[in-house]
């Protein structure tokens, strides 16, 4: 048998990890505390620890699914909805749709500094009195 074969290599990499794994769970250190903590604190919390393991099972595929489909639904659909937000509340504000960012931008901080002067923005009387 080869020294270097990947069996071998496997081999060790497994008998390396069972005898660590065994160590931690005999002599658990302050992480394997730490998580032993949060596992009991989520178990007692949902009444995890009275149901049997196919209930866990179910009850945890439900919350990982549900959990997982925000995540994804949060990275896809939020930035472009804040983007459309952020487009329609300009739009209010300044009263005009801008296709290019930093031209809204510039035209943003011009309205401000108009609003701040006490003149109307875009060009608009805004009928306040200052």
């Amino acid at each position: 048998m080869e020294i270097l074969s990947p069996t071998t290599t496997y081999l060790t990499l497994a008998t390396t990890l069972l005898t660590l794994l065994a160590f931690l769970l005999y002599q658990p250190t302050t992480l394997v505390r730490w998580l032993q903590k949060k596992n009991y604190q989520y178990e007692v919390t949902f009444a995890l620890y009275m149901l049997t393991p196919t209930e866990k099972f179910v009850f945890n595929s439900i919350l990982f699914l549900t959990t997982s489909l925000l995540a994804l639904a949060i990275t896809l659909y939020l930035p472009n909805h804040v983007i459309t937000i952020s487009r329609r509340g300009y739009y209010y504000f300044a009263g005009e749709a801008e296709a290019v960012a930093g031209a809204a931008a510039t035209t943003l901080t011009e309205n401000l500094s108009l609003a701040a002067a006490g003149g109307g923005g875009a060009g608009q009387d805004w009928g306040w009195s200052g």
